[in-house]
């Protein structure tokens, strides 16, 4: 049975359509609703005459290796309410963010007879819902599409948006679409059993959003670090709320990133060079900690941030056990990577930077020796 989830409205403005993040536990009875259309009287208890279950919807649930289990009793939950539903099973993690993996998918969606009136339903983390949203985008040039986040990461960044990519040896997440879902369901109860570093990882979103416009969800893990670390703390629900909420006002007013969007890369640039150079086995939200010690000193060093808000950064993430530093030989690499980030225009690099808390800003073309002596402060 479904408990009373809190709703959280995205978009409707600027455009786009709205839909909802649901935030909650036992959050899988909404499932069938946000698909719609497809589940229908089985022949036991369907009208005299002998109608029986007609497919009106089919339903592609795309789930990592390590959710096979979950994937696949979703699959059958679905089917017994009427729905023709398969499952595709993708490798874990960032290892499924390929274009052949994608090409798979759609080679599965073809064999089954996928049209426009279908839906893809992504469970796991943000991985996996970044790929099944660019899959959702790709295939007929769009079909609707449901985020069903297992992670702390998913459920606060990337399942909210519309963002959708896969990575290629040049990069992450060069090749996307924006292509926002129906709806997405954050079920606090998949965070019980998830790793204690993932879940630690996914903070560095969270207080993220802390620095660039929620400063109330600094306080709160200030105010107990160590139960932050755990899904079971007294504020984790509010945490996550708070976030997701902090990303819907965002993208909400800027989908696809043409101005204020810009801020929710906070702390990414470096990440996803880092991200890159370690061929994708650091965890997103340890690189994201060190993007964000990055750009704080960055931010410090032109002048920008004060002391005491830079000197934060460090404090907060470090209680939780985020990292704060990287390979200090890597400094030639990263550059180079961070030249093809999305966000550069031309040659000049762009940072986003806080010119105080909340207060997020774009830097561009940093002098390099700025940029030198900001990573002299991160390297290990």
């Amino acid at each position: 049975m479904t408990e009373q989830a809190t709703r959280i409205q995205v978009g409707g403005t600027a455009g786009t359509d709205p839909y909802e993040v649901l935030v909650g536990r036992q959050l899988l009875g909404e499932l069938p609703g946000l698909i719609g259309g497809g589940a229908h009287p089985s022949p036991a208890t369907a009208p005299s005459g002998g109608a029986s279950r007609r497919r009106d919807t089919r339903v592609a649930v795309l789930h990592p290796e390590a959710l096979a289990a979950t994937g696949e009793a979703l699959r059958e939950d679905l089917a017994s309410q009427g729905f023709e539903a398969i499952a595709i099973q993708l490798p874990n993690a960032e290892e499924s963010k390929t274009v052949e993996v994608a090409a798979y998918c759609w080679k599965a969606l073809g064999q089954t007879g996928f049209t426009r009136s279908d839906v893809i339903v992504g469970v796991g983390g943000g991985a996996t819902t970044d790929l099944a949203g660019f899959v959702a985008a790709t295939w007929l040039r769009g079909v609707r599409w449901i985020a069903v986040p297992t992670t702390v990461l998913g459920m606060v960044d990337a399942a909210v948006g519309g963002k959708t990519g896969i990575n290629t040896a040049e990069g992450k997440n060069l090749v996307g679409a924006f292509h926002p879902p129906a709806g997405v369901l954050c079920d606090l109860a998949a965070l019980d059993s998830l790793p204690v570093h993932d879940y630690v990882s996914g903070l560095a979103e969270v207080i993220k959003a802390g620095f660039i416009a929620d400063p109330a969800i600094l306080g709160l893990i200030e105010s107990d670090p160590e139960a932050a670390k755990r899904p079971d703390g007294p504020h984790t629900q509010e945490l996550i709320e708070r976030a997701i909420r902090v990303k819907a006002e965002v993208v909400s007013a800027d989908l696809k990133e043409s101005g204020l969007r810009e801020i929710l890369n906070y702390g990414h640039t470096l990440a996803h060079a880092i991200e890159k150079n370690e061929r994708y086995n650091w965890r997103h939200g340890a690189a994201v900690s060190v993007g964000m010690v990055f750009a704080a000193e960055l931010g410090r060093i032109a002048g920008r941030l004060d002391d005491a808000t830079a000197d934060r950064h460090r404090t907060v993430l470090e209680s939780v056990g985020l990292p704060l530093t990287y390979r200090g030989d890597q400094w030639p690499k990263l550059l180079e990577t961070m030249k093809v980030d999305k966000k550069s225009r031309g040659d000049r690099l762009r940072f986003i930077v806080l010119d105080g808390l909340a207060k997020p800003t774009v830097l561009e073309g940093p002098d390099p020796a700025m940029l030198l002596a900001a990573h002299a402060e991160i390297a290990a």
